[in-house]
């Protein structure tokens, strides 16, 4: 790859790979599937849906691409429609697994360090906490309960609810409150 000058946040991700073997091709055509101004952060090579390819851990999503001779594929997880994401090894390789606006994709044969480390990134990217709220000044008027819907029509559905987290509308926060109030 010595023909090839990397941007140097990609050739800082490709330095900390352990191993690279299939990930070569990926990784000198990467700056052709990133958006402006998207920094790369963590790579990884597995295994997914058409094959062999690179997982790609930005400052703004996660995606898998596989840019082989005859077919390019590539699948964006942006931040904001993951849900969880998990990591499982055994004794030589790992998977991840991304649970995404109500699908769940599975890439396997991960090298067990660099997917160990991906995976804790992102952990702590989605689940980092909310902005602090500002303090509310304290009132002595008394807090009048909200009122109850007129009608059940008004009350919303599960499957309501459950799609609107499958869409990724909701974290699995919210969703656990809402359900837990129907």
């Amino acid at each position: 790859m010595a023909d090839v000058q990397l941007r140097p946040d990609i050739q800082a991700a490709r330095n900390r790979m352990s191993y690279r073997l299939g990930s070569n091709r990926e990784i000198k055509r990467l700056v052709n599937y990133l958006w402006e101004g998207e920094t790369v952060t963590h790579l990884v090579g597995g295994v997914y849906g058409p094959g062999t390819g690179l997982v790609v851990l930005t400052d703004r999503r996660m995606m898998f691409i596989k840019d082989g001779w005859t077919s390019q594929v590539t699948e964006d997880f942006p931040f904001e429609k993951i849900s969880s994401v998990q990591w499982s090894a055994g004794m030589m390789l790992g998977k991840i697994t991304i649970f995404a606006s109500g699908n769940k994709a599975e890439i396997e044969q991960v090298q067990k360090p660099d997917g160990k480390a991906i995976v804790d990134a992102l952990n702590s990217i989605i689940t980092k906490a909310p902005a602090p709220v500002p303090a509310v000044p304290v009132t002595t008027a008394p807090v009048q309960p909200a009122p109850a819907p007129a009608s059940l029509s008004q009350v919303p559905s599960f499957e309501l609810v459950k799609e609107l987290r499958n869409r990724g509308a909701l974290s699995p926060e919210e969703f656990g409150q809402i359900v837990a109030r129907l």
